[in-house]
């Protein structure tokens, strides 16, 4: 026994020296490492950029032990830095096997709570913010952020502000953050001046939930764990780029799986953007270790249409680590799987949703893929065009059905 007491006083030890000290929030079960420098630092719900290099910070959950119990998010708290909190029923979303590939199985984002993939990171995102004390959250957007994060700011009694670039947002979404009674706040520019102004000035104001924090991020790591819990580790993951943070998110999950022994071969991610919104992938094909920024994207698929992300050192990351690629798809084949996927799988995805279908549908990989759609179709409702044929009387209709 005094041999475990000593083991204890000299861990205590290395921890006070091992950590940058910039305030703990939730002691010892979890740290911050940046992921350019390495520095590591003890959990701070408020430090979002590492102070020595300014890179992007990674959550690092100690002794974490795969004991899925229950449902959803939470299910998987053993694996995440918080063990309960802020919920809607987000996660256990359906995973389609395809009509569209022998081997293409679709996990439905859609069907979480407001729609979208970012509602397994707000789940996260808004228990911290609560628990720091905050009482105002503030996000920029294209749509499902704002929507996600207003959903669970009301849930949590928290104040929200969204702020948006204005025409840039499809009207679904706005809706949602109204309705659930955010701030609604019209910038001039696109998605990346939006970021700019949450990063420069909500953050003094408000708990910021961009995924530049990283512990929202940690949420969305639960889509690899619900993947591995039906199917197994398939061999590629697609999944639609924007801000980049959600292919980093899952690759850490499906990297944990594998730290813990489960995941015997870990699936290549494959990130795909549209064409016109393509700073990873243009940069990918021309050999760059970092972006080609976009100024002014352009793309029907406004959730990913994003110049400038900010998660890029960890999205190029993820699919170095994993050896995946970029890829991009048009805007004409991103509409097309759309349509494909409503009408031979019964799955009714958003544009940039159906980015990674299209992906899996140009690049006719071998081995199990999944597609991850990450949002539903009554997100962005105007880009579908409606037929609808008009009939004047019974007859016409029954001379209709007979066709």
């Amino acid at each position: 026994m005094r041999g475990c007491y000593v083991f204890a006083y000299i861990e205590k030890i290395i921890k006070s020296c091992f950590l940058n000290r910039y305030g703990g929030d939730f002691g010892d079960s979890s740290y911050l490492r940046c992921v350019n420098c390495g520095a590591v630092y003890a959990s701070n719900f408020r430090l979002y950029r590492c102070p020595k290099c300014g890179g992007l910070l990674d959550v690092v959950v100690r002794d974490k032990y795969w004991a899925p119990k229950g449902r959803g998010v939470w299910r998987y708290a053993s694996m995440l830095p918080l063990k309960n909190g802020v919920s809607l029923g987000e996660g256990m979303t359906p995973l389609v096997k395809s009509n569209l590939g022998e081997n293409l199985y679709i996990k439905f984002e859609g069907a979480n709570p407001t729609g979208s993939f970012k509602d397994r990171g707000m789940a996260l995102g808004v228990t911290i913010a609560k628990e720091s004390g905050a009482s105002k959250v503030v996000v920029a957007s294209t749509g499902n952020t704002a929507a996600s994060a207003a959903a669970y700011a009301a849930r949590a009694g928290l104040k929200c502000y969204v702020v948006l670039p204005r025409g840039n947002v499809a009207r679904g979404k706005l809706i949602q953050a109204a309705l659930h009674g955010a701030e609604l706040v019209m910038v001039s520019g696109l998605f990346d001046k939006a970021l700019e102004y949450v990063v420069t000035y909500g953050t003094k104001y408000a708990y910021p939930l961009n995924s530049f924090n990283p512990w929202r991020l940690e949420g969305q790591k639960t889509l690899a764990f619900e993947i591995y819990e039906e199917l197994g580790c398939p061999d590629y993951v697609i999944v639609p780029v924007g801000n980049a943070g959600n292919i980093s998110a899952i690759w850490k999950g499906f990297k944990e799986l594998g730290e813990l022994g489960l995941c015997k071969k870990l699936p290549k991610m494959v990130g795909v953007q549209a064409e016109g919104a393509a700073p990873l992938a243009t940069a990918w094909q021309k050999g760059l270790k970092t972006p080609f920024f976009i100024d002014e994207p352009e793309t029907v698929a406004t959730a990913i249409k994003i110049g400038k992300p900010i998660n890029w050192p960890k999205a190029m990351a993820a699919v170095r680590e994993s050896e995946g690629f970029f890829t991009t798809v048009s805007d004409g084949e991103i509409l097309k799987a759309q349509k494909l996927l409503a009408s031979k799988d019964g799955v009714g995805s958003e544009p940039a949703g159906a980015a990674s279908v299209a992906a899996a549908l140009k690049l006719k990989l071998s081995g199990t893929v999944v597609a991850v759609v990450t949002g539903h179709a009554l997100k962005d409702p105007d880009v579908v065009e409606i037929n609808a044929k008009e009939v004047r009387n019974a007859e016409e209709l029954v001379e209709l059905l007979e066709r």
